[in-house]
């Protein structure tokens, strides 16, 4: 007779199957159901609703919510298709959000169908997807299909979606405006429907964002077309401009362009002036010296590992050693501070370029590879990561913990970090550079592993260029660290997290500001 073991491992078999083809969500059909419940049992599947499965961590815990958020956009997709065939596409707000690159998991999603009875069906960690039936359903080539997902195409959902986006998702609109090569791409959809009140407040929109061109062609051909147009601006705030050639880059490299020149003066207003560059080079080194031990013990036990002051100490002075001893070689939390100090170092030595005027965007362009090859140098080298982790920028999709903020696909990685370092290289503020930088590199989340260790390096490095000292983020305040740059992800809110990187260069200056815990 099988062992248990034995019997999970022949369910294991098929999972694996399915998980082969790209599968994260089945259907209680997909599977006998021994093998379901076994599964189930075992951890390495959860049911959503009732029928309905995804794939899962076993050792996941408690109220993780990554396997589903992984999961959500196909789920809806699974579920959708197998209730309403091709009848239904995400509504037009969402539609166009998805166009723009928008990739936060929303609370309340809504779809629009043919069918529908306006319901809404309740979700895992209060998100929700409600079917509206639609009196007037779009077809033929007004509905693409992006990433598994039906959507309404960019024209017709910038025709149809609620004026009120462009107040509460301004940088979405914009985002999606901008994808607009041509004004007929959108003429097309406006005259069919001879929407006078839809031209105006779209030709508004287009000279908001520089778009003149656009703009005038699109009052001009609709008053032809015998309609009387008045052009409004839909944008609550005016929103910021973007140099001519951004049109022609990818959703995530103008997002990172406007939520930069969003964010800017928020930044600002929360941080003490920059001392400048200091005159004694050295001194600033040998502080920054004084605060390693506390720095890598803080910024390990933020990312989960278990380190000491005293193992950190024990690498800094060469006494750690993996050829003889079993433990300090297989010791994952060791390795990782290993990994830390040696990434360190190199971090060390772009500070002292920085200090010595050489430009601060360069140098963490040029540099920041060798920051993270030595990160994971130790962990590859002992066997307990493949290789391939040391390659560089990501090349399949990440989740963060607890996040509903989804990074952008691998594929845009490679598109927004030249723009990334190009923004950091033109910002004159190096409190900006400092906070924004932190934030947009965990946004962007390019490696498969140790975004927030390096997106610190890269914040000090920054802070450096202003004079600032080297500011540590502790363990203690990982809450509202985490909270605060969730609220900068999907609400577009950054002041929480500038007040925060504030205070603790504050604090590290010698001031003893008071930070405020935050909850999301």
């Amino acid at each position: 007779m099988a062992t248990p073991h034995e019997k999970l491992a022949e369910s294991l078999k098929l999972l694996k199957i399915e998980q082969d083809k790209g599968r994260r969500v089945f259907q209680s059909g997909d599977f006998s159901r021994v093998h379901r419940e076994r599964l189930a049992a075992a951890g390495f599947i959860k049911e959503v609703v009732k029928g309905w499965y995804i794939v899962s961590n076993p050792v996941e815990k408690a109220g993780e919510s990554t396997a589903w958020y992984a999961s959500f956009f196909e789920f809806v997709s699974a579920y959708c298709n197998v209730r309403f065939g091709n009848d239904w596409y995400l509504s037009p707000e969402a539609s166009l959000q998805r166009h723009a690159g928008n990739t936060t998991i929303p609370r309340q999603l809504m779809i629009h169908t043919k069918t529908g009875s306006n319901n809404n069906l309740t979700l895992k960690f209060e998100t929700g997807l409600f079917d509206y039936r639609s009196k007037d359903f779009a077809s033929g080539t007004d509905i693409v299909v992006k990433d598994g997902v039906r959507l309404l195409s960019l024209p017709t959902s910038l025709v149809r979606a609620s004026p009120t986006i462009f107040e509460t998702n301004p940088i979405d609109a914009q985002i999606a405006l901008s994808q607009i090569s041509d004004a007929s791409e959108i003429l097309a959809k406006i005259l069919e429907g001879g929407n006078s009140v839809v031209a105006g407040r779209i030709a508004g929109a287009m000279r908001a964002i520089g778009r003149a061109n656009e703009s005038d062609r699109i009052v001009r051909t609709m008053q032809d077309a015998g309609y009387a147009v008045t052009e409004t601006d839909p944008f609550q705030v005016p929103p910021k401009s973007l140099p001519t050639q951004s049109r022609a880059e990818s959703a995530c490299a103008i997002r990172i362009r406007l939520m930069w020149e969003s964010m800017r003066e928020a930044v600002i207003s929360a941080f003490p002036p920059a001392p400048g560059l200091p005159g004694d080079i050295e001194a600033y080194i040998a502080d920054v010296d004084d605060r390693h031990v506390e720095d890598a013990y803080h910024s390990l036990s933020i990312e989960g590992y278990r380190v000491t002051e005293d193992m950190i100490a024990k690498i800094a002075s060469g006494q750690w050693n993996p050829e003889e001893n079993s433990k300090d070689r297989n010791d994952r939390n060791a390795l990782a501070a290993k990994g830390y100090h040696q990434a360190f170092l190199e971090v060390r030595k772009s500070v002292s370029q920085i200090l010595e005027r050489t430009e601060p965007g360069n140098v963490v362009r040029h540099d920041h590879h060798d920051w993270y090859r030595k990160l994971f140098e130790p962990s590859v080298t002992s066997g307990i990561l493949e290789a391939k982790h040391l390659a560089g920028y990501r090349s399949w999709p990440v989740f963060i913990r607890y996040a509903r903020h989804v990074p952008p696909s691998y594929e845009s990685v490679r598109e927004a970090m030249p723009v990334f370092f190009d923004i950091i290289s033109k910002e004159p503020d190096p409190a900006v550079r400092a906070v924004l930088g932190h934030f947009v590199f965990v946004y962007i989340h390019p490696y498969g592993d140790g975004n927030g260790r390096m997106a610190r390096f890269l914040m000090n490095s920054m802070l450096a260029s202003g004079g600032y000292p080297w500011t540590v983020i502790r363990v203690e305040d990982r809450d509202s660290y985490m909270a605060s740059l969730e609220q900068a992800s999907v609400k577009g809110k950054i002041e929480p997290f500038a007040e925060f990187i504030g205070a603790s260069v504050r604090r590290q200056m010698g001031e003893v500001p008071r930070l405020t815990p935050l909850k999301t």
